[in-house]
C-alpha cells in the first residue's frame, strides 16, 4: 500500500523542503498540497467542514512553487495537488508550469484538479461564470490542458475556454 501526506503548506508549518525529506526518509510515496489563491475577507460561503474557516486556509503557499522545492529536496517522492483550483489560474500558464514541474521532477507530478467550494473566491477570478456551471468549465479546462500538453499546435474552442492555435 502506498501512503501520501497532505499539507496546508503555509508559513506556520514545517518548511516544505524539510517536510519532503522527512516524508521520503520515512517511506511515504507522495506529498500533496491544496490551493486557495486567496480567501475573501467577507464571504457568505460556509466552510464545508462546518464552523469557522481554519486560519491555515488564508495562508496557503503556491502549490507548484512549493512542490518544485519539495521535489528538489526529495528525489523519489511523488508530488501531488489535492487540489489545483484550475478555474482560478491562467490556463496556458498553468499548462506550462505543470509541464515544467513534471519534467524537472522526472515525471513525479500528479495533478489533482477541482473547482472549489468558495463562491466569492471563484467570483474574483471569473465574475461572469455562474457557480453552478463550474464543473462544466473545469471539464473544458482539463480537456484544453491535455491538448496543450500533447499537441504541437494546440487549439481549443468551447463554451468556457477558447484559444486559437498555440
Amino acid at each position: 500500500m502506498d501512503v501520501g501526506f497532505f499539507t496546508m503548506n503555509n508559513d506556520q508549518s514545517i518548511a516544505i523542503d524539510s517536510l519532503a525529506r522527512e516524508l521520503e526518509d520515512r517511506g511515504y510515496e507522495s506529498l500533496w498540497e491544496g490551493e486557495h489563491s486567496h480567501i475573501p475577507v467577507r464571504h457568505e460561503t460556509p466552510y464545508p467542514g462546518g464552523g469557522e474557516l481554519p486560519e491555515a486556509y488564508t495562508r496557503m503557499a503556491d502549490p507548484f512553487v512549493s512542490l518544485m522545492a519539495a521535489g528538489a529536496a526529495a528525489p523519489t517522492l511523488k508530488l501531488g495537488t489535492g487540489v489545483c483550483l484550475i478555474l482560478e489560474r491562467d490556463l496556458i500558464a498553468t499548462a506550462k508550469e505543470t509541464a515544467t514541474l513534471d519534467r524537472l521532477s522526472n515525471g513525479r507530478l500528479i495533478l489533482g484538479v477541482g473547482c472549489g467550494w468558495n463562491v466569492e473566491e471563484l467570483r474574483n477570478h471569473l465574475p461572469d461564470l455562474r457557480f453552478t456551471h463550474r464543473y462544466g468549465a473545469m471539464r473544458e479546462r482539463v480537456a484544453a490542458l491535455k491538448a496543450l500538453w500533447t499537441q504541437d499546435e494546440a487549439e481549443f474552442h468551447g463554451t468556457h475556454v477558447n484559444f486559437d492555435p498555440v
